[in-house]
């Protein structure tokens, strides 16, 4: 049997153990109410998923860097595309071009920013789904 990808397990909100479980209860990041939803434990190897209290508060350091990162990416194009002036109109609306991107994939960076914490602390088993059942 294959291992799993690692990198395929952490964007797709995949248990990091068994890489098999969801993390989420729901796969629409998008409802606000339920962004945070997460399981207590993962259904297919039993992990569970906070670690200890106050464990995901470490997750607004990877959501930092994922949104410096995805800004870096933003001028990349914006530049290739429109050229970038400092003086001008460009690095106004690159800056509002960013704000606007940002905000609409917070959600999506705020999962994908746990599933990359959970990631770097709980190692990959590939007994951990068998073993659990």
């Amino acid at each position: 049997m294959n291992t799993p990808y690692y990198l395929l397990s952490v964007f797709s909100n995949k248990c990091p153990r068994c890489r098999k479980g969801k993390l989420y209860r729901t796969t629409n990041p998008y409802n606000l109410k339920l962004v945070y939803d997460i399981y207590k434990h993962c259904p297919a190897c039993n992990l569970q998923l906070e670690l200890e209290p106050g464990f995901w508060y470490g997750t607004g350091y990877m959501s930092y860097g994922l949104s410096v990162t995805f800004s870096l990416f933003n001028l990349g194009w914006f530049y290739l595309i429109f050229g970038l002036s400092w003086d001008g109109n460009r690095l106004f609306y690159y800056l509002v071009t960013n704000t606007i991107i940002l905000i609409s994939c917070m959600p999506l960076i705020m999962r994908l920013s746990r599933s990359a914490y959970l990631s770097i602390f709980v190692k990959y088993d590939k007994n951990a789904a068998s073993a659990a059942h």
